[in-house]
């Protein structure tokens, strides 16, 4: 496959004060962001895009930088999944922007440029964020360019970087603290089995405890998973000294107040069965009697019945 009006240009690193430009680039010179925090899979999404790249070509060009080190070679900020795409249709060449910017830089436009898929899980939101942030960290100082570099002024803080995506402050904080979680968890939290605050309590655990976590959810056959109280009180239990798996298991298995279920009976509904003075503890334990009787009673019929087959 091949692009509309394609034409050979040669791929060399430009000075870093040049502006961005528009080049068509052979896609071996191409290179995946090191430690992309995106994962590229093949879901219905990347079949529909495959499709839509083979009907209609590459729409949007990919972001790219020189890479450092590495003479006519591209490191891709944006793009990857057109670009893995691209690879499966068996494309040659692809149209890419080039933006002649330090790695820092290239991470915060990688970040800004996928902040706004709705799709993304919470560990590749976790990742990127904390990318973001300790791109900035080293960027003391940064002042736009008069190039028109899409690198805004420093970010000091998650308060500036929520005004740049979805998430609020508080949100972002939450996000980069999965950063702390061991791989097995985190993968839970992307399947939605443990939700977000919980998984910040755990966050500040140990990589031991973490495990004894892990280790309980195995043994439970995928069943117990922490709730946020229950993590907190784990977290309490660690900081207070050595906690242990017993006591990690023991907390875990705890019913939770959402695992059992509560039948609510309106007052008004009850008035005409009971005397007006009847206490809620009065019409409660009369129902339960009433409801025992009856439970007999079908039990005794249940049994004459037996006995009838029987006798016959």
């Amino acid at each position: 496959m091949t692009l509309k009006n394609e034409k050979v240009i040669e791929t060399k690193t430009e000075a870093a004060s040049q502006k961005a430009k528009s080049l068509i680039i052979k896609i071996e010179d191409l290179v995946p962001f090191k430690d992309h925090p995106y994962k590229v899979i093949e879901n219905e999404s990347m079949i529909e895009l495959t499709d839509s790249i083979s009907e209609h070509g590459i729409l949007n060009s990919l972001l790219v930088r020189p890479l450092e080190g590495e003479d006519g070679k591209y490191e891709i900020i944006s793009g990857h999944r057109r670009f893995f795409a691209a690879q499966k249709l068996g494309m040659k060449k692809l149209p890419c922007t080039v933006h002649f910017i330090d790695r820092d830089a290239a991470t915060v436009m990688m970040v800004d440029s996928n902040c706004q898929r709705t799709e993304l899980l919470p560990s590749e939101k976790a990742k990127a964020y904390k990318m973001k942030m300790d791109a900035i960290k080293r960027m003391p100082g940064r002042k736009p360019a008069e190039n028109g570099d899409p690198v805004g002024p420093n970010l000091k803080s998650t308060e500036k970087l929520s005004e740049e995506s979805d998430d609020s402050s508080t949100q972002i904080k939450r996000y980069i603290r999965l950063t702390y979680l061991i791989p097995e968890l985190l993968q839970y939290v992307d399947e939605g089995k443990i939700g977000l605050r919980p998984a910040v309590e755990m966050s500040y655990l140990d990589e031991e405890i973490q495990r004894d976590i892990v280790d309980r959810i195995d043994e439970s056959g995928g069943e117990v998973f922490p709730s946020h109280a229950q993590t907190r009180r784990i977290r309490e239990r660690a900081a207070d000294g050595k906690i242990t798996y017993d006591e990690v298991k023991a907390i875990m298995d705890e019913q939770k107040p959402n695992q059992t279920e509560k039948v609510t009976i309106r007052r008004s509904d009850l008035t005409k069965y009971f005397p007006p003075s009847y206490t809620p503890e009065q019409i409660i334990r009369s129902i339960l009697s009433i409801l025992e009787i009856q439970k007999q009673k079908e039990e005794q019929r249940k049994e004459r019945r037996r006995d009838d087959g029987v006798s016959r």
